[in-house]
């Protein structure tokens, strides 16, 4: 598989809006779906060809296409042509290392952002690229990798669920940006009580893995940060442009992209805080350490003082010829032992 490198240094040389697909080929076959509504009539296919598409540009009706996997670059350049979308606009949509953002074209209205989800059995964030195209009445939708969470929607339109079947397109856009802001509230969540838990350990059994784990979480919070910032410019334009009925819900949209943006920083200073607590307690653990050994090392001293007094190879010495010699050094080394004990206990030095 080539590398992300590898591809954007083929790209050197190539004319603008050549189409080349930068990124990870996430799904085996990119397929199109459609659903056409109105209030009474569904019309719902699944790997539909793009020229099939064509047919249903200028219906009354509203048309969301969807494409899952953008590797098959001839088969979007075809859909791109039916709809009549600028090659630049679909060379952005090809590129999944794109920044969010949103312009406006004469016929569409060009918004792409990240779906940021969290794999269970990695223990790890995902992060995908979804590029989403508005024209009259129709939305087109670009995914890097099939089932998402975008089932929620269909079947709302397939069962006549909330107002979807009643609004026109710009209220499925909104639909579809608003449940991928809803899971950005599901993953500040995973982190923040992942952080609450990374809390306790550091109080409680702090190790040297705790601080790559801290690492790791702030590497998470920068991508997390570049993805989910631009958004909230992207939701502000998107709502100016809106009509005055669809506006309203991107307007509460974008407080809640605020919402998510200012919970990322304070998980950010969280990390930092941990770092430092984690630093402190393993300082606070040494100096517990050193505490032991500085109070079992002035206990010794004075019993080290009396015994090499007495290892001393002087002939004449008091108490080398006492009977109890020996047993009388004993007691006073305990002596000693106890009594500074019990004044280190005093002091609450231990």
């Amino acid at each position: 598989m080539a590398t992300t490198k590898t591809v954007y240094r083929s790209k050197i040389g190539l004319p603008p809006g050549t189409l080349v697909h930068i990124g990870k080929k996430k799904t085996d076959k990119v397929v199109i779906s459609v659903f056409d509504y109105d209030p009474e009539n569904l019309f719902e296919k699944k790997d539909i060809a793009p020229e099939e598409c064509a047919s249903l540009k200028d219906k009354a009706t509203v048309t969301w296409i969807n494409v899952d996997g953008l590797h098959d670059v001839e088969k979007i350049g075809k859909l791109g042509k039916a709809y009549n979308i600028h090659a630049l606009l679909l060379e952005d949509i090809l590129n999944t290392r794109h920044r969010p953002k949103v312009e406006f074209y004469d016929e569409h209205t060009f918004f792409t952002f990240k779906m940021i989800g969290f794999d269970k059995h990695k223990t790890q964030i995902t992060r995908e690229q979804v590029s989403i195209i508005l024209g009259n009445n129709n939305v087109i939708s670009f995914q890097e990798r099939p089932g998402d969470i975008f089932d929620v929607i269909r079947d709302r339109i397939r069962n006549k669920k909330g107002k979807v079947r009643e609004k026109g397109a710009g209220y499925l856009v909104y639909l579809l940006v608003d449940i991928v802001v809803d899971h950005y509230f599901i993953i500040t969540e995973h982190i923040s009580e992942r952080l609450e838990e990374l809390e306790a350990d550091i109080l409680d059994r702090p190790d040297e893995g705790t601080l790559g784990v801290l690492q790791d979480f702030k590497k998470d919070l920068i991508s997390l940060r570049r993805a989910i910032y631009p958004i909230r410019e992207a939701i502000s334009n998107l709502s100016k442009e809106a009509d005055e009925d669809t506006a309203k819900y991107f307007r509460d949209l974008y407080d809640h992209a605020i919402q998510v943006s200012e919970s990322l920083e304070t998980y950010k200073d969280m990390v930092s805080g941990l770092k430092d607590l984690y630093l402190s307690s393993i300082s606070h653990q040494m100096n517990k350490v050193m505490q032991v050994l500085t109070i079992m090392a002035t206990i010794f001293i004075p019993l080290t003082f009396i015994a090499g007094i007495y290892g001393m190879n002087f002939e004449v010495m008091p108490e080398l010829k006492w009977k109890y010699g020996y047993f009388g050094v004993w007691v006073l080394m305990a002596i000693i032992f106890i009594g500074m004990l019990f004044f280190f206990k005093r002091k609450k030095w231990f």
